[in-house]
């Protein structure tokens, strides 16, 4: 784990720098069907002209990961990006590929050898694809690439294991809490400080909360994974833990005492205070949603998104909303907020001219003017249709890098990009999310979440010792370390 300043107030949450950039030229796209393939190297390196038969003289063929058919705005930056790359590169066909990583999907993807030439992924996933041999080992493209020392060290070890390499940090988050600022001080209350504790959370979502209206205090996320992802910050700021490893065994730590101070604050917020929604079974999208439509006074997420959803889609002020760290146990304590980061990884199934390829396809815009221009650019366009531009998470450059220092200066230059408070990074503490059977973890902490919700009085040590020993017969006594 590690503390995240304010050197840079405004990277904190950029989000999709890597995708917006602009430019021109094209070849060859195809939308479906042919081979995965991939290619080499930094697009940006400046090296001397290569040899007549290197991999530019050859045809290449790869696969690569493309936004969702409702990401449209994704998609036109993504089609710009195919054009200013194959302009380099006219040897290398592109096939555009919407699969988005499914743990429970992967394995099949592989078999079948239907896996894109790179795909998208998470922190929580480098071990476990990793161990299954799904993902390609491209330290020596790392070693080669220019720009390796700029990198935002923090997110990138995510996806070094034992020394090497397997995967392309795009950006991360330290989950916070978003308060609807407008809600709460419409109905009298008096806003906390940032340095805020679970006493304060809980008094303002009481307050808040008007079960009559349906509005609540805050919505905690109540079903699918997200539901144990959300907990799991408050087990982190009670000081406990999900797993250690010991005699290379992961063993699962979370039925601890701090897990059950977490997992009773939670049952607090349900049963006194009377603070979470009436159906509380929100997902990811719902709690978002939620708090977009001003139904609920807080929700707890990567505050990119909550931002971004609240300022441009439902119609909120900046001075409406404020981005919290999540709150400490107690005065004094860590505002620990899971660390979490979207990963590009290379299919080990590709040849190793189309795993060269995609590596530099995936760093193509990284540390270059044209992603400059882009941010500009995309400032620019929201400020025309009278929207915001909210920076996303942690990036993939370091915040004391060069290139940081020019982002800054570009936000700084218009009215439009969301500002957060400067107190917020001095109290953010990311901690990693685990790394062995994460997603098995949160999915089963989903169903004690539900369980404390839906039935009052339940034991939260009993409850928890169920759901340890599930998981350590189930998954964690599957794990083979090394």
């Amino acid at each position: 784990m590690r503390k995240f300043s304010a050197v840079l107030v405004c990277l904190l949450l950029f989000g999709t720098l890597l995708a917006a950039c602009s430019g021109g030229g094209s070849t060859k796209v195809k939308e479906e069907g042919g081979s995965a393939g991939n290619g080499g190297g930094s697009s940006n390196t400046g090296q001397a002209e290569e040899p007549a038969d290197d991999i530019t003289s050859r045809k290449i063929t790869i696969k690569v990961h493309y936004p969702l058919p409702d990401e449209t705005t994704l998609r036109q930056q993504e089609d710009d990006k195919i054009a200013r790359f194959q302009a380099k590169y006219p040897n290398v066909t592109i096939i555009k590929d919407d699969w988005a990583y499914d743990v429970n999907e992967i394995g099949v993807k592989m078999a079948a050898n239907e896996a894109p030439t790179f795909y998208n992924t998470w922190a929580t996933e480098a071990n476990f694809l990793v161990e299954r041999g799904w993902v390609a080992d491209i330290t020596e493209l790392w070693n080669n690439w220019e720009y390796k020392d700029q990198m935002n060290e923090v997110l990138q070890s995510q996806f070094n294991v034992d020394g090497k390499v397997y995967g392309v940090t795009q950006n991360g988050y330290i989950t916070s809490t978003v308060v609807n600022k407008k809600l709460v001080e419409d109905r009298g209350i008096t806003l906390p400080a940032l340095d805020w504790t679970w006493d304060d959370m809980y008094d303002v979502a009481k307050a808040a909360a008007d079960p009559k209206k349906g509005i609540s205090g805050i919505a905690p996320m109540g079903k699918g994974n997200e539901a144990g992802w959300n907990w799991t910050n408050f087990l982190f700021e009670a000081g406990g833990d999900i797993e250690t490893v010991e005699d290379g065994k992961v063993k699962a730590m979370f039925n601890s005492e701090a897990g059950v101070k977490a997992l009773d604050f939670y049952k607090k917020l349900r049963w006194e205070a009377n603070a979470i929604p009436q159906d509380w079974a929100l997902g990811w999208g719902d709690a978002v949603s939620s708090f977009q439509q001003g139904r609920t006074a807080m929700v707890i997420a990567g505050a990119f998104d909550v931002l971004q959803a609240a300022l441009n889609e439902g119609g909120m002020k900046p001075e409406d909303v404020v981005a919290y760290p999540m709150p400490a146990a107690e005065k004094g304590g860590k505002h620990y907020g899971i660390l979490g980061g979207n990963y590009l990884v290379i299919n080990p199934n590709a040849t190793k001219d189309e795993q060269e390829m995609a590596f530099r396809y995936i760093t193509f815009d990284y540390f270059t003017d044209e992603a400059l221009k882009s941010v500009e650019d995309t400032i620019q366009a929201r400020k025309a249709e009278g929207k915001y531009f909210v920076p996303t998470p942690l990036e993939y450059f370091s915040d004391d890098s060069e290139y940081a220092a020019k982002v800054k200066a570009i936000y700084e230059k218009y009215d439009n990009v969301y500002k957060y408070d400067p107190e917020l990074f001095n109290l953010l503490e990311g901690k990693p999310e685990a790394q062995f059977g994460t997603q098995d973890y949160y999915a089963t902490m989903s169903n004690v979440v539900q369980e404390s919700f839906s039935k009052k009085g339940t034991d939260s040590k009993k409850q928890l010792d169920a759901a340890a020993k599930f998981v350590q017969e189930n998954y964690f006594d599957k794990i083979e370390q090394k």
